[in-house]
């Protein structure tokens, strides 16, 4: 379907900070986008973090991004005047929608006032560039200034004048605070909410009421199997020299990284024959506990602290691997998952919030229970005693799984529709 067939004229794609090493896949939406004909600006509310570990093409993306709280005075007060003289009455009349939004403590509404600020601007430049639809990803500060933009737009041009705005839900850290990210407000007043997972869009429903449930759409994150080579003649070739595991994620509690070296240390007293290989890739505020936890239980030979990594580099790891492994207590849909699977490695993580709809438990990968060190190291040595041939089959269904149902042609399809809504 094309961008004209759908309805889906310029789409102004807004994050709270873009591009970064951990928003890769929204980089891949608007390149999938792009690559259907729609013409997408992209906006961040922050400047984009200084990341050494950013590919190239995320740098280029960085110089054509525009930034909001970035922008110089003039900018700031070119866009309060030109609204005051075309729209003042429809300024006031969003300023007191901004002023009753969120949370009725001192410090929202605090906020709401920025985010009225940031929204001026948006709606200037928007305007300037003949957008009227703002897509964001997440209900949190890029939503804010979204619906304000939108709120703006319709009181300033009337309610044909096309303004709009759309949304991408991930969760988990909205579902667990409703309130705080004001998120029923924001569905009712979004035109059209992509959710990531069935799971997502249940959770949604469970916080709007049934006359809102047709704006909510299942639109899966994609990746793009093609770009990652099948390891699985690589991983034959090794069979037998014990297993590699590899972990690729935020060092964060709520990614369970702890898990999986309490784990390790479980694994190597009952099966000390299996020689192992865990290499933890990511940064995060637990780093120096797990190298205490590591060091504490005598794991320096077993398990390895990588840092962080660059987004091009990540292949080569998932190649390296016989497993992937993500012992996640919180998540939506990890794409660290989608692009393992991709390179047919098993996976074994926790059938939480969407992951079930991606991993099929004994199939492609082991499900096991959160926070079971005791249960993850026996999934590792099944793995293990499966030999690389019966990690290759399942690999193999894993791989095709996601060619099929987390491609990016079918879900930019999907969000088309969302978009034209």
């Amino acid at each position: 379907m094309s961008a004209h067939e759908g309805g889906v004229g310029p789409v102004a794609y807004l994050v709270s900070s873009y591009p970064s090493l951990s928003h890769a896949f929204i980089e891949n939406e608007v390149e999938s986008l792009r690559a259907q004909g729609v013409e997408v600006h992209t906006f961040t509310v922050r400047p984009a973090p200084a990341e050494t570990q950013l590919s190239p093409r995320s740098r280029a993306e960085a110089a054509t991004t525009t930034t909001l709280l970035g922008s110089p005075p003039r900018d700031w007060a070119r866009a309060g005047l030109r609204t005051v003289r075309t729209g003042l009455p429809g300024l006031v009349r969003t300023a007191a929608a901004a002023a009753r939004s969120g949370p009725a403590t001192a410090r929202s509404r605090t906020w709401q006032a920025f985010y009225l600020a940031e929204a001026l601007l948006l709606f200037d430049t928007l305007r300037e560039r003949g957008i009227r639809h703002v897509h964001v990803h997440f209900a949190n500060n890029g939503a804010d200034v979204a619906r304000l933009v939108v709120a703006l737009g319709l009181a300033v041009e009337g309610p044909d004048s096309g303004w709009r705005w759309t949304m991408t839900m991930h969760g988990p850290t909205e579902f667990e605070a409703v309130e705080a990210f004001d998120l029923p407000a924001k569905v009712r007043s979004a035109h059209a909410v992509a959710c990531i997972s069935d799971f997502c869009r249940g959770q949604l429903m469970r916080h709007s009421p049934p006359q809102e449930w047709d704006k909510l759409h299942l639109v899966r994150m994609a990746v793009d199997v093609e770009k990652f080579a099948d390891a699985g003649a690589e991983r034959l070739q090794r069979d037998g020299a014990g297993l590699r595991v590899l972990f690729v994620g935020r060092l964060v509690p709520e990614k369970g990284p702890s898990v999986l070296v309490a784990a390790v240390d479980v694994l190597r007293r009952r099966r000390p024959d299996v020689p192992l290989d865990v290499r933890i890739v990511g940064r995060g505020p637990l780093h120096d506990d797990l190298a205490r936890q590591i060091a504490d239980q005598g794991l320096q030979d077993h398990v390895t602290l990588v840092g962080p990594v660059a987004n091009e580099d990540l292949p080569a790891l998932y190649a390296w691997s016989d497993v992937f492994c993500l012992p996640s207590f919180a998540e939506g849909v990890p794409v660290v998952l989608m692009e393992a699977m991709a390179t047919g490695a098993p996976v074994v993580t926790t059938p939480i919030a969407g992951i079930p709809e991606l991993v099929q438990d004994g199939i492609s990968g082991r499900l096991v229970p959160p926070g079971r060190a005791d249960l993850l190291a026996d999934a590792l040595v099944a793995l293990a005693d499966a030999g690389a041939a019966g990690r290759g089959r399942m690999g193999a269904a894993g791989r095709e799984h996601v060619r099929s149902e987390f491609s990016p042609q079918l879900n930019a399809h999907r969000l088309l529709e969302v978009l034209s809504r």
